[in-house]
């Protein structure tokens, strides 16, 4: 069992900073204790889904000082709306 961060978001106009803070973050997450692996998408709608093992885990992870600041600029600037979902991930398949 571990957890799923579901992040979908609208984008503004704005791009200035994006990527690559983008990247930063996806650096800085698999660094952060408990991270297990990520997977985005962003067309019209932008699709981020992070896994962690533990509740715990994710919490550190919103608090990490540059995940606030990240956070801050994406209210601010690059983000009309978005929406955090967490779940819990019980079985998982592949083909």
């Amino acid at each position: 069992m571990y957890y799923a961060v579901i992040f979908t978001s609208t984008r503004t106009e704005i791009e200035e900073g994006y990527a690559e803070m983008a990247e930063k973050l996806e650096l800085l997450a698999h660094k952060q204790p408990g991270f297990i692996s990520i997977e985005s998408a962003r067309n019209e709608i932008g699709i981020t889904v992070s896994y962690w093992e533990s509740l715990e885990a994710i919490k550190n992870w919103k608090a990490n000082l540059d995940h606030l600041d990240a956070q801050q600029k994406g209210r601010s600037a690059w983000y009309k709306n978005y929406k955090v979902r967490i779940a819990k991930v019980e079985r998982e398949y592949e083909f």
